[in-house]
């Protein structure tokens, strides 16, 4: 059973495994610390719960198995998948063990949700563009194609309200 919660301080230390784990590098990839604590990362989790931060995890029988998250950014400290000052930029892994098993979908099902709940227009993400299976995810939910940062398709998705 899959059910997914809020994430509590104390699986901050998960969160961080996940937010290495969302950094796609197949060869050479650095230690999590070392990878985590460069400047154009550490923003990404630096001082995490201030106002617009938002974690979701998802457990499987109970064992933590993915996050998903968004932030704010600004435009004087953009992130990869920087939009605009209004649009939060999500961040998302699955525990490799349990990945293939449709936990991915589900945390981007209440992502969406919760952003939207949370008044956010939209939201935007950061993706390798030969990370075909979650360029597909992303497609499938109605991201489409915004722009180019370094190597890394920007992806948005504008959220509809149920008034619109």
């Amino acid at each position: 059973m899959i059910t997914v919660k809020p994430l509590e301080p104390h699986a901050f230390d998960f969160f961080m495994d996940m937010h290495y784990e969302s950094i796609h590098i197949l060869e050479g990839k650095p230690a999590k610390h070392e990878l985590l604590n460069t400047p154009s990362l550490k923003k990404y989790h630096e001082g995490w719960g201030r106002e617009g931060d938002r974690a979701l995890v998802a457990l499987r029988d109970g064992h933590l198995a993915g996050a998903v998250w968004y932030r704010l950014f600004d435009a004087t400290n953009k992130g990869y998948g920087y939009v605009d000052d209004d649009t939060p930029e999500l961040g998302i892994a699955v525990h490799p063990e349990y990945r293939g098993s449709g936990i991915g979908r589900i945390l981007m099902h209440e992502i969406i949700k919760q952003a939207e709940r949370d008044g956010y227009p939209s939201l935007s993400l950061s993706v390798d563009p030969h990370n075909s299976s979650a360029v597909k995810l992303y497609q499938h939910l109605g991201f489409v194609y915004w722009g180019i940062s370094g190597t890394s398709w920007t992806m948005k998705l504008d959220i509809q309200s149920p008034s619109a």
